[in-house]
Formats: C-alpha cells, structure tokens, sequence
C-alpha cells in the first residue's frame, strides 16, 4: 500500500480510518528507513567490539593500536560513548583523538575477528591478534586465525566487505 492508495476513500472508512492507515504506512517507511541507516555495528548480538558486554575490544584502548602500536588497557574512568558502546582510554590525550575521529580508530566489522567475517561468522577476538591495514584496525580470533588471515589480508578484507552487513541482518 503506498499513500496515494489513501486518497480514495473506501466504503466505511472515516477521516479517522484514513488518518490511522497515513500514520501506519509512515511509520512502516520509518521504520524500514532507521533500519537501513542503523551503524555498520552489531550492538544487539553478543560480540560486539569483541565482548560480550557494551564496553568495546574488551576495554582495550582503541588508539593505543594506532600510537603506540600494542593494545593498551583502557581505564574505567576515561570513557567515551559510540555507537552504542563504552569505549576505554588509557590517557585522556587517547580519549580526546578518539573523540575528534571515532571512525577512524574503531576496529573493523564491529570488532569482531575480520577473519571470521570472511568466513561468514561473527566471533569474538583476542586484544592483542591485531593488525592495522591501510589505517584501519582489524582484530582476530586467536594467533592460528590471525595467521591465516595475515596470508591475504587485502583478499579477505575485500571478502568480508561484501558480507559484513548481511551477517549482521542474520
């Protein structure tokens, strides 16, 4: 049904009918619309940012991956919100960066393992099975599934691109 379908008035309908049928169908668009424009993160399913909770790469400094090359803990106490998830800074010098560009920082897939993306699986990582690729983060499962995604890493990044957002609608 679309709204122009609306503008006859079938046998029995009131203005009321009519009114009620507009806001049904625009809340549908809406809905479908939000849908399609949600953030390339899963942050309902388990998992996401490599955690089973809200706090993203398991309280892992995102910047640290970029400045000082390692996984870096974050603290509690240095706390940004993106995309639905708690991210954890080990300086406020990290938080404030965060800040300015989280795109820029946030790992890959919504953290999960790029790998297992390529694989058509959403699974967890280790912190520290990190590899930063044409300045973005990707994160693995565990050092065997790391190696084999270092043996192609452009081929399986080209591979997860075209599934990741389908996984994320299973």
């Amino acid at each position: 049904m679309c709204l122009s379908d609306l503008s006859h008035k079938p046998p029995g309908w009131t203005r009321s009918s009519r009114r009620s049928a507009i806001t049904l169908v625009s809340l549908a668009l809406w809905a479908s619309a939000a849908a399609q424009a949600a953030p390339p993160v899963n942050v309902i399913k388990p998992g996401v940012f490599g955690g089973n909770g809200e706090t993203a790469i398991l309280g892992y400094d995102a910047v640290a991956y970029f400045s000082d090359g390692k996984p870096v803990k974050g603290q509690d106490k240095l706390v940004a919100e993106y995309l639905g998830a708690k991210w954890l800074f080990a300086s406020q010098a990290h938080l404030d960066t965060f800040k300015a560009d989280p795109a820029k920082y946030a790992p890959q897939y919504g953290g999960y393992c790029a790998y297992g993306v390529s694989q058509d699986n959403l699974v967890s990582i280790e912190p520290d099975k990190f590899k930063l690729h044409d300045g973005k983060l990707y994160l693995n499962y565990n050092a065997e599934v790391q190696a084999k995604w270092l043996q192609d890493p452009q081929g399986f990044i080209r591979i997860a691109d075209s599934k990741f957002q389908a996984l994320l609608r299973k």
